[in-house]
């Protein structure tokens, strides 16, 4: 069923788009969709049926704060945390009610790639979600420049590619999403993080690349509003966790990357 806008009728759901539109009146209006279709490949990009499970995953910027007491009960606000899935889902929900998505967010504060390896049965297999939203890398570096991990890039490249594949292998036609891993020139983030840090997202794209999966730009995103006149603390004031206009920023370039 295609849902054009906001103000207009439901009638027809189309192939490309799992949402369009903004994530909330701030982020920017516009409009949602999601499959009903059988599934079937195009470019790697798989339908989403209704009815689908659809899964964030991640580290702090994921997690946002949510309540992991809730993490069973899908489209629980609590259960979602106070970022960007929040206002994805919030849309995609309030948007798509005949659809019956369920939405769940499992990002974990402090999650490097083998943390999300070690729980990747429970918190996403399991789940058997059709579409799957990974943001991961910022800690692999940030707990390396404290002095409490000695992954490199390679293991992080190496690792993330086996994740992935591992995920193909048990859910085949399931959708991935890949978001770039970024951060902001201001509060911990110094010099000392570059040129690892653009390494880093160079290999997310690679491994987004490797698996045919989407790949959200958001260090792009966040270059390009730096560069429009607002300074990095109004987007992360830490150089790291997204302020709400942030995460706004980030919900509305997904759903735009998502349904390109």
């Amino acid at each position: 069923m295609q849902i054009p806008a906001p103000d207009a009728t439901p009638t027809s759901l189309s192939r490309r788009s799992l949402l369009r539109g903004s994530a909330l009146a701030a982020a920017g209006a516009g409009a949602a969709a999601i499959t009903t279709a059988p599934k079937a490949r195009a470019a790697g990009v798989d339908h989403i049926p209704a009815g689908s499970v659809v899964l964030f995953q991640g580290d702090s910027i994921t997690d946002a704060g949510r309540d992991r007491k809730r993490e069973g009960s899908a489209n629980d606000a609590a259960m979602f945390g106070r970022g960007y899935p929040f206002h994805i889902a919030a849309y995609a929900l309030s948007h798509h009610p005949q659809a019956n998505l369920q939405i769940y967010n499992r990002g974990i504060s402090g999650n490097k790639v083998p943390d999300l390896d070690a729980r990747w049965d429970k918190d996403c297999l399991d789940l058997k979600p059709a579409a799957i939203s990974i943001l991961i890398g910022v800690n692999d570096i940030w707990h390396k420049l404290n002095g409490h991990y000695d992954g490199t890039v390679a293991d992080y490249e190496e690792g993330y590619n086996a994740l992935l594949a591992r995920t193909k292998k048990a859910l085949p036609d399931t959708r991935l999403i890949v978001c770039e891993p970024f951060v902001l020139r201001c509060g911990a983030v110094k010099d000392n993080w570059f040129p690892e840090m653009d390494e880093r997202r160079a290999a997310a794209k690679r491994v987004a690349e490797n698996h045919a999966a989407l790949f959200i730009p958001f260090q792009t995103m966040f270059d390009d509003a730096v560069a429009a006149g607002t300074k990095p603390e109004f987007w992360a004031r830490d150089g790291v966790h997204p302020t709400v206009a942030g995460h706004g920023l980030m919900a509305k370039t997904w759903i735009e990357a998502v349904n390109s």
